[in-house]
C-alpha cells in the first residue's frame, strides 16, 4: 500500500457479482471523497466464467491505468478458483479474503500464502440462507470493510441502499451486517 493508492483484485464467475463488487466498493470510497477506478477484465464469457475485476481507492488522483498485478487486497467469492493465478502478485503483507469454509490456517499452507493476512467467511453459506442464491458479493464486501477498514461501514451500507431496492436491498444490508461481524482472520 504505497502513497495512499490500495490497489483490490476480485476473482469470480460470471453471475456472481465479482464486478458489482467492484463497483459498489469503489462507489464506498467516491462517497469519502476519494479517489476511485473500477474495472472488469472478461470477454464475451458465458455465466459461470472466471472473471476478474479491479479497484483502486487513493486519497490522491490515480495515474495508473492498467489491471492490478500486485494487489494489496485480494477477494475471491468463489473457493473452487483458488490458485496460481489468484495468488500472483502477492507478497508478504498482502490482505487476502476467501468465501470458503476452510480456516485461514489452511488455505495459508496450501496456497503458500507466507507473510499474507488471510480473512476467511463461508459467503456461500450465508448468501444462500439470506438471499436463497449463491451471490456472495455483499458477504464479500462486508468481510472486506471488517477486514480493511479502506471504507467505512456506513459508506457501503449507502451504495447498497442506492443500488438495490425493496426486499432485496433488506436482504444485502442484512448479509453485510452478518459478514461484517463474522469474518475469521487466521
Amino acid at each position: 500500500m504505497t502513497d495512499g493508492l490500495i490497489g483490490v483484485r476480485f476473482h469470480g464467475r460470471g453471475g456472481q457479482g465479482a464486478w458489482t463488487a467492484s463497483l459498489l466498493l469503489a462507489q464506498a470510497g467516491l462517497k469519502e471523497q476519494k479517489y476511485i477506478q473500477s474495472f472488469p477484465a472478461f470477454g464475451p464469457e458465458r455465466a459461470g466464467a472466471p472473471i476478474t475485476a479491479f479497484t483502486r481507492i487513493s486519497d490522491h488522483p490515480i495515474q495508473l491505468h492498467s489491471s492490478i498485478y500486485e494487489p494489496d487486497v485480494v477477494v475471491v467469492l468463489d473457493p473452487t478458483l483458488l490458485g496460481p493465478s489468484v495468488i500472483e502478485g502477492l507478497e508478504p503483507g498482502t490482505t487476502m479474503l476467501v468465501n470458503t469454509d476452510q480456516p485461514p490456517e489452511v488455505l495459508r499452507r496450501n496456497l503458500g500464502l507466507e507473510g499474507v493476512e488471510v480473512w476467511v467467511l463461508d459467503a456461500t453459506s450465508l448468501a444462500l440462507k439470506v438471499l436463497g442464491r449463491p451471490i456472495t458479493n455483499t458477504a464479500m464486501l462486508g468481510s472486506f470493510v471488517k477486514a480493511t477498514g479502506l471504507v467505512k461501514l456506513d459508506s457501503l451500507m449507502d451504495v447498497v441502499r442506492e443500488r438495490f431496492s425493496g426486499r432485496i436491498q433488506e436482504l444485502n444490508l442484512e448479509i453485510v451486517m452478518i459478514a461484517y461481524e463474522g469474518v475469521v482472520k487466521g
